[in-house]
């Protein structure tokens, strides 16, 4: 789960981690009041999950109420690459005499924690790392040990940080380490990383991912996230416990298993088309869970055809069936439907879809063969 950039911000302060003042508000008038109790000049910045505000227009300096509210009016409602801006973080306004870089991921070929730290901060890491990859430091850090400020302070110093920062960069680093373990977070990121005038680090920028696999170990993160950008059909999956990732493609995809779900996307698209959703029905999925997979794959209007990709393990094939003939009677899809049924009572299975003679559903062999049949279908439905 992304988080908001105020969001990432509250965690950090709650780490230690040095933030300007700030108030996340969601109207007009509130972020005026925000501004006025903060005192200018503030700045007003758009909350979305998304790169590129500033250019957007979603990132304004306000020397006063006047401009405060103008930039509020201008930016509430702004949509920023398909993202609508629903919250503003109202900020008091930072000098600035240094910006840096750091951030805190996983290494997963080395399986450690990764800490980075670049004095070229406030630009795109990634053009750092590809046209200056001298002036980026990556230090692995024990997990058993964790970041010690020792160690941070050597990542600090090879990373060519302003001598009279350097201990408030490692403090930056030991608290931003801290987050990372204590929140599970995936990344971890301050882009920039200021140095103020008065030589005071803090972290102007927040970027910050949590595992969703630990949440069971955070209630506290369960308002967390851009919950007014959520997709509707991405919300209707998580209720119903399904794994389901909205697609720009139009042909539905319905697995089992993330690695075979995968698979399947790339077999459609080597075939020309483009899915449009992924969904891993998972292990042991029963009819009426795929009858749910399906009323979910269908909300998207974008949907032309549907492949069904089933390795029956756990899953039984002919649970899979029931589940698509439970659907066929309740939704009455118009959109074809294409079932690859393998393993687990693959036999039955598809002896009940022969005797359902359900419409518009193709029965294929192969993973490659179902591919294929799809990508035409849709191509014929457009």
């Amino acid at each position: 789960m992304d988080l908001l950039e105020y969001q990432g911000k509250q965690l950090f302060g709650r780490h230690g981690l040095a933030v300007s003042d700030g108030k996340a508000v969601t109207t007009v008038d509130d972020a005026v009041a925000a501004a006025n109790e903060i005192g200018y000049p503030v700045v007003v910045k758009a909350q979305v999950l998304m790169g590129g505000r500033g250019k957007a227009g979603g990132v304004k300096l306000a020397s006063n109420e006047e401009e405060a509210r103008e930039h509020a009016t201008n930016i509430l409602g702004l949509d920023i690459k398909g993202h609508i801006t629903r919250t503003l973080w109202i900020e008091h306004a930072s000098d600035i005499a240094t910006e840096y870089y750091a951030s805190v991921l996983l290494d997963r070929s080395a399986k450690k924690p990764l800490v980075m730290f670049s004095t070229e901060g406030g630009v795109e890491i990634e053009t750092v790392a590809e046209e200056t990859p001298e002036k980026l430091i990556k230090e692995n850090v024990d997990p058993l040990v964790g970041l010690t400020r020792e160690q941070a302070i050597g990542i600090a110093t090879k990373g060519g940080a302003d001598a009279d920062v350097i201990e408030g960069v490692a403090d930056a680093l030991v608290a931003l380490y801290e987050v990372w373990i204590e929140e599970d977070a995936s990344l971890a990121e301050i882009n920039p990383l200021i140095v103020t005038p008065d030589r005071q680090v803090k972290a102007l920028d927040a970027k910050v991912s949590l595992d969703g696999n630990a949440a069971f170990r955070h209630p506290d993160h369960a308002d967390l996230g851009d919950k007014a950008n959520l997709d509707p059909i991405e919300v209707q999956a998580a209720e119903q416990d399904v794994v389901y990732v909205k697609l720009d493609g139009n042909i539905g995809i319905l697995g089992n298993g993330a690695g075979l779900v995968m698979s399947t996307l790339d077999v459609v698209a080597q075939h020309g088309g483009s899915p449009a959703n992924f969904l891993d029905a998972g292990g042991g999925s029963d009819a009426e869970k795929v009858k749910q997979a399906v009323q979910i794959i269908l909300s998207n209007e974008n949907v032309k055809a549907v492949l069904f990709n089933i390795f029956g393990g756990i899953t039984r094939c002919d649970e899979v069936a029931n589940g698509l003939v439970a659907a066929f009677a309740d939704l009455k899809p118009t959109v074809p439907f294409v079932v690859r049924l393998d393993g687990t009572n693959d036999v039955l299975g598809r002896e009940i879809l022969e005797k359902a003679a359900l419409p518009n559903v193709y029965a294929e062999k192969t993973m490659d063969s179902a591919a294929a049949k799809v990508v035409e279908l849709a191509k014929e439905s457009r």
